[in-house]
This record gives C-alpha cells, sequence and structure tokens, in this order.
C-alpha cells in the first residue's frame, strides 16, 4: 500500500511539473477551430485554469475552415483544424502548424442498422447518391439518410479522400457543423449513415467497417485502417507567452496522456 501511494505522489509531482510552465503567466487564451480537438484542448484548459486562476482560456468549434480564418485574422491565438494547412492559407496569415494527434474518420450508422461493413466503392456509390437504398447493400428496404460535414472541415475532406474517391456528396445530404452534431443525427435516424473522427465513437452510433479496415484507434496507428489524419494546432509565427505555454503542454507526458485519454494516439 505506502508503495502505492509513493508511486501516485511520484505521478501527481510529474504532472504538476508539466503545469509549473504556467505559475508566473495570466491572461486569455481562445482556442477555435475543428471539433475533434475539442476533448483534449478542454480538459487541457480546466486543468491549467484550475491550476492557475489568473487565466482563461475559452474552447470552441466551428471546423477547420473557421479555425484558419480565425487564427488568421487575429480573433483567436489557437486555430484547430483536422487537415494540414494549404499553401494558401500559409501564405495569406503566415500560420505555423503543430501535429499532436494521430485521429481516424469512421463511417457511422444506427445501432439498429444491420450494415456493419461496406466497400469504399460502396461508400463512393451511397455518399454520391448513386447507391439510394439500404437493400442494395445487404440492410433493409429504406431510403438512406445522407449525412455530411459542412464545406472547410477537416472531418470531412479526409472521408471523402480516403474513404470515397474525393467524390462530391450528394445535394440531398443534410448538413451538420460538428462530430459531436453528427454522431446525435445518426444516432437519432435508423436509416442513416455519416462519418466522425474515431475518437467520438460510442455505443451511441455503429462504426462501419470499410474494405476489411476496423475503425479503431489502434489500427489508425498501426496503418491497418487507413482512413486517417493528423490533427493540428495552429498559430502566427509570434505567439504569447501563454499561448506557447499552452503548446508545449499538450506535447508534455501530462498533455499526451489528455491525448490518450480523449482516444487519439499522440504525436510528441
Amino acid at each position: 500500500m505506502r508503495f502505492i501511494f509513493s508511486l501516485l505522489a511520484a505521478f501527481a509531482c510529474l504532472f504538476a511539473g508539466d503545469l509549473d510552465r504556467f505559475k508566473d503567466l495570466k491572461g486569455s487564451l481562445d482556442i477555435v477551430g475543428g471539433t475533434a480537438h475539442i476533448p483534449v484542448m478542454k480538459e487541457a484548459a480546466k486543468r491549467i485554469m484550475r491550476f492557475n486562476g489568473e487565466i482563461k482560456i475559452s474552447v470552441a468549434g466551428g471546423g477547420s475552415g473557421v479555425g484558419v480564418q480565425k487564427v488568421g485574422e487575429g480573433l483567436a491565438q489557437i486555430g484547430n483544424t483536422g487537415r494540414a494547412l494549404k499553401e494558401g492559407e500559409i501564405e495569406k496569415y503566415g500560420l505555423k502548424s503543430y501535429p499532436f494527434a494521430i485521429d481516424g474518420v469512421a463511417a457511422i450508422v444506427h445501432t439498429s442498422n444491420k450494415v456493419g461493413a461496406l466497400s469504399k466503392a460502396q461508400l463512393t456509390d451511397i455518399f454520391s447518391g448513386k447507391i439510394a437504398n439500404w437493400k442494395e447493400v445487404g440492410g433493409i428496404d429504406a431510403p438512406i439518410a445522407l449525412y455530411v460535414r459542412e464545406d472547410g472541415s477537416g472531418t470531412r475532406e479526409t472521408f471523402e479522400e480516403r474513404a470515397t474517391n474525393k467524390t462530391a456528396p450528394s445535394q440531398k445530404s443534410s448538413v451538420v457543423n460538428s462530430n459531436g452534431a453528427m454522431k446525435i443525427a445518426v444516432g437519432g435516424d435508423k436509416n442513416a449513415i455519416g462519418y466522425v473522427g474515431i475518437g467520438h465513437l460510442d455505443d451511441k452510433v455503429k462504426g462501419v467497417t470499410i474494405d476489411g479496415m476496423i475503425p479503431t484507434q489502434e489500427n489508425a496507428s498501426s496503418g491497418a485502417y487507413s482512413v486517417t489524419r493528423l490533427l493540428y494546432m495552429n498559430t502566427k509565427a509570434d505567439v504569447s507567452p501563454l499561448t506557447k505555454a499552452f503548446i508545449d503542454y499538450i506535447f508534455s507526458d501530462e498533455g499526451q496522456k489528455i491525448v490518450i485519454e480523449a482516444g487519439y494516439i499522440p504525436v510528441k
């Protein structure tokens, strides 16, 4: 028992050391953008503000495009994206990227849907509208309800590039603006199909096996699942001490533990 308490104390000291970088700092930090990042950002912000009450950190979504725009225009200090910055974005805003996690993107259906595996060819035809009924892919005789993310979403870009051959979605698709909203939409519609970051998978929706690849973070990390992307924090080239401390914290031992607990694979 004494050994266990000593071990816990050692971990507490280790993580307290990771937070020590905020000891003499104060001010506010605004973080916006990709919604896949939110669990990591919010947990990090909570720990930092609990450690130092003179620091205020706000975390909001909006998607990767919003993250780029807000940080580029100086309306936020960190803009998160679920994709790499485009050359035009780098040139226009002078941004710097910090990839901190690997995430897979999974096709999802309602838990009652007996379709649990599809090929990329089938997914392409489903999202383009060519396949419009579940019976065409082994399901019940019911129309397929399509859900996609908004333009500028890193989740959408990754899914379309790696799962549907860059095919534009059907105009009959319903658009949602976050991973959370997608999960609610698909989880509430027994005929629905959509997609989320693998870190958002839970018992409310069912992840779809694609070409025999099972959507888990372990498979995304090993390369056994190829519908993957990096998650990025993006900033201006010159950052405040508080912004730098936050980024360093995400790459610290405690920050990497937060990344793992959120369901992602850390990138040191």
